[in-house]
């Protein structure tokens, strides 16, 4: 199979270069028109792919499922029943008994250390779809969706309001390897890892800032960012985070301010009425279902140039 040879796994966006991750998106942009015009494209024939959920996600498991066997492949879900990631098996035995059988790992988890142990242990290539740390999977979809939208993925401001989780990470991550104005606009005590944000400084080439005004640092902003406000595992925090973040709720003043040509983003599910209004999420400026339906398309990219690492694929 044609692909480029780049990491084995995709963990992080920044084990990638800058050129690396351009050629993903340019990627995913030829497969996005293939899948649209329903044409023919199985690179995957005969292979499988296995889908390891330790967190639920409607969007995860249909896009990766949807795209995996567009390309001629099977996807095998396998949910927290099915699989008790570091419970009922050490995690470097069911990493070397899936590479025997399947061809691509995809695991969505809650903690950071059980992908990177996958990983390690694997023969096959690991996409993290998804851990309490980061979620590569979904920036690079948004950097997608940006660049279908502004025509560009750089020299951008990108402000992203609410807590300092996970979805900050891999924005953080993407920081240190393309050119943005990236701006963390969180309540006190809810920053995202200091290391991350260390890590994204150090790339050389973002502007980051790391603010508790929302209504300040939001101005000028090209892309307006939410997520919920508390993640899944976090739910018994609901209440008091409620209070907490109730002033960093985006509403139709504070898009206001952002200015005239900001987009807004989520990735989705929304919890209208705490984090974002129905009237943002619905408005003109809202550009979250194109955001999620690139979810496919980029993930489909992704799996394609991990192929190219694999002379086995």
């Amino acid at each position: 199979m044609k692909g480029l040879i780049l990491s084995k796994h995709f963990i992080h966006i920044s084990d990638y270069s800058k050129n690396q991750l351009i050629d993903i998106l340019h990627l995913a942009k030829e497969l996005k028109q293939k899948f649209r015009n329903r044409e023919d494209y199985t690179p995957f024939k005969n292979r499988s792919l296995a889908m390891i959920f330790a967190k639920p996600s409607a969007r995860t498991r249909v896009s990766f499922e949807v795209g995996f066997e567009w390309m001629g492949g099977h996807a095998l879900f396998l949910g927290p029943n099915d699989i008790g990631i570091g419970k009922r098996e050490a995690i470097k035995d069911i990493s070397r008994l899936f590479s025997r059988y399947n061809d691509i790992i995809m695991a969505r988890l809650f903690d950071h250390k059980h992908i990177l142990e996958l990983a390690k242990y694997s023969d096959i290539p690991v996409i993290n779809g998804l851990t309490d740390y980061n979620h590569p999977c979904q920036i690079m979809t948004d950097i997608f969706t940006i660049w279908e939208h502004k025509k560009k993925f750089e020299e951008l401001k990108i402000c992203y309001v609410g807590d300092g989780n996970n979805i900050v990470h891999s924005w953080l991550h993407l920081a240190s390897k393309l050119s943005m104005n990236f701006v963390c606009i969180c309540p006190e005590g809810f920053s995202p890892d200091s290391k991350t944000v260390q890590l994204a400084k150090s790339g050389g080439c973002s502007e980051i800032e790391i603010s508790n005004d929302a209504h300040t640092s939001i101005k000028n902003a090209d892309i307006v960012y939410t997520d919920v406000w508390a993640s899944m595992g976090q739910k018994s925090e609901a209440e008091e985070r409620e209070k907490v973040f109730q002033q960093f709720q985006v509403n139709e003043s504070l898009m206001e301010t952002a200015g005239e040509s900001a987009l807004f983003m989520h990735c989705l599910p929304a919890e209208r009425g705490r984090e974002v209004t129905d009237g943002v999420m619905e408005a003109d400026c809202s550009i979250v279902f194109d955001q999620a339906e690139n979810r496919l398309h980029v993930q489909n990219a992704i799996m394609v140039t991990l192929a190219g690492s694999n002379p086995l694929l």
